[in-house]
């Protein structure tokens, strides 16, 4: 049992996070570590039980050994075939891009190690290795962030709420509120109806400022999408000055201080949103929880990376001491 207690601490460790405020990256990286160490601990276990070994645990540990091989080879392909869809759909913007310069990376990674195994440079191999252990690394995080945000997606609200606060995204011609802008005031509508339905219904805000390319602020276009469509004008209050998320909740957050000093929220925004927008609401000292609303399944990969990449860069300073240790670490062992 002494293999499985690393697992058993990360799992308390992420437990008390969860409790304590489900807003922290570190919850994403506890549930992580609990993960690997659990998978270790099924690897100490069945091969200390050698010839005893149930089979069916066996097999489990197989199977789960071989995932990260398997997953090797199948994600490049996925994300280079979600990148020729997104490009097609989307245009060739830097951020439909990223499915598949990800692909291509994860290709280059593989190419690398194969071309340093057969050349047997040592100072490729310690590019090689550095490659490796900083992709090692990055990936360990990214897979942390989409599974605590997967977990995040699935925590409810756990009382009533005086604003639900809708988070803006660009328009179509300036003017028109654009698919996946009506995915979020929908699920803001529902969350709304939701709670007025137990006779406290709340205030809905709509939260956007006016781009350069924008006719009139997206928290006037998103109140008229809902008036327009029976919601009740008199609950619709209007946020108009944000440009990026950061602002829409401080601003958001002036507006309901105001109205109301101990008030609570609900922030509505697109699934793959929710948890950067989580990390942003409690860095800003929102008192409140995000839920997310559906997006097109071929926007998702893209959309994740991008959110990713704002969270790592938001922690750069102890990401970037990471990766440089671990390439000190590749070229101290290259050395020797």
């Amino acid at each position: 049992m002494i293999a499985y207690a690393p697992a058993a601490l990360f799992l308390v460790l992420f437990g008390i996070g969860v409790l304590r405020d489900r807003r922290r990256f570190s919850n994403a990286v506890y549930l992580g570590l609990a993960v690997i160490s659990l998978l270790f601990g099924l690897v100490v276990s069945a091969d200390a039980r050698g010839d005893r070994g149930h089979p069916a645990l066996e097999w489990i540990v197989g199977g789960l050994l071989l995932v990260p091989f398997l997953g090797a080879l199948v994600l490049p392909v996925f994300l280079l075939a979600n990148g020729v869809k997104m490009i097609r759909k989307e245009g060739r913007s830097p951020g439909n891009l990223l499915s598949f310069l990800a692909g291509l990376g994860i290709v280059g990674v593989m190419g690398l190690m194969v071309v340093a195994a057969a050349t047997h440079s040592r100072p490729l191999l310690v590019v090689a290795g550095t490659t490796l252990l900083v992709t090692a690394y990055v990936s360990f995080l990214f897979f942390c962030f989409i599974g605590y945000a997967f977990l995040y997606g699935r925590l409810r609200p756990r009382r009533d709420v005086d604003f639900v606060v809708v988070l803006g995204s660009g328009l179509i011609g300036g003017t028109r509120v654009p698919p996946l802008l009506a995915s979020r005031l929908e699920r803001g509508r529902k969350v709304y109806e939701a709670q007025a339905a137990r006779g406290k219904p709340p205030v809905l805000l709509t939260s956007g400022g006016q781009g350069p390319d924008e006719k009139l602020p997206e928290a006037h276009a998103m109140a008229d999408y809902l008036t327009e469509r029976g919601f009740p004008a008199a609950h619709v209050q209007r946020e108009d000055r944000s440009r990026t998320t950061e602002e829409n909740l401080t601003y958001s957050k002036a507006i309901m201080s105001a109205a109301r000093p101990d008030y609570s929220c609900v922030i509505v925004t697109n699934n793959f949103h929710a948890f950067r927008a989580a990390l942003t609401a409690r860095k800003t000292g929102v008192n409140g929880q995000v839920v997310g609303s559906p997006t097109a399944a071929y926007f998702w990969p893209s959309a994740t990376i991008r959110e990713f990449v704002a969270v790592f860069l938001d922690h750069k300073a102890v990401n970037f001491s990471i990766c440089g240790a671990l390439a000190l670490f590749c070229v101290l062992v290259g050395l020797r």
